[in-house]
């Protein structure tokens, strides 16, 4: 069972940050040309429940509730996505993209119904990007980030601390616009894909080292 999980794809390096980045504008525009395609995208409990929606459990990732979240989603998705890609390969960088995003979604969708939050919306690739973020961190944990463009971190000490601070959003309720365990169950499931997939555990790369 092992053998088939961690086989390898062949690799091929395909731009693929690039055409994932494209999706997420055409969706975009297509959320402003039409205002009903951001139902029919997002994920909500009750569509999903009542009316089969299934698909939403991708497609929210892909929708987005303003120019800043796709700014934001799009500039990150770019800086740490594309090295993440050329060291996985395009296949196996989709393939995680693609796991994490839906568990992550998954699971809201089940914390969502847990607190009776049917009235919400999931949408975003933060999900998504929290997972490539400390995908980053675990193959270039010597990297030098500067956060704002100003403050040089350590790879590992960005998303280990980005990672600290949802969680304490999400315990303080401060913020609660923000799908905070979305973002925490996409470093989560990334932290079991390496795991499952390659049997390493990030945490021999992230700890800091003396």
């Amino acid at each position: 069972m092992n053998t088939i999980i961690r086989k390898p794809f062949r690799y091929r390096y395909d731009n693929l940050v690039l055409i994932l980045i494209g999706i997420n504008l055409l969706v975009f525009l297509a959320q402003n040309l039409f205002p009903e395609a951001t139902v029919y995208l997002s994920l909500n409990t009750q569509l999903v429940l009542r009316y089969g929606m299934v698909w939403q459990f991708l497609t929210y990732m892909f929708a987005h509730g303003g120019i800043s979240h796709l700014l934001l989603n799009m500039l990150g998705l770019f800086f740490f996505g594309t090295p993440v890609e050329r060291q996985m390969g395009s296949k196996e960088f989709l393939l995680f993209y693609l796991v994490t995003g839906f568990f992550a979604g998954l699971f809201s969708f089940g914390l969502f119904l847990l607190t009776g939050s049917a009235s919400v919306f999931l949408l975003g690739a933060s999900g998504a990007l929290f997972a490539v973020q400390l995908a980053y961190a675990t193959f270039f944990p010597d990297s030098i980030v500067y956060l704002w463009g100003i403050l040089p971190l350590r790879a590992p000490v960005m998303v280990l601390g980005f990672t600290a601070l949802e969680l304490f959003f999400s315990v303080t309720g401060i913020a609660s616009g923000v799908a905070h365990f979305t973002h925490l169950a996409g470093f989560a499931f990334a932290w079991l894909y390496f795991i499952i997939r390659y049997g390493e555990n990030p945490w021999h790369y992230l700890k800091i080292r003396r």
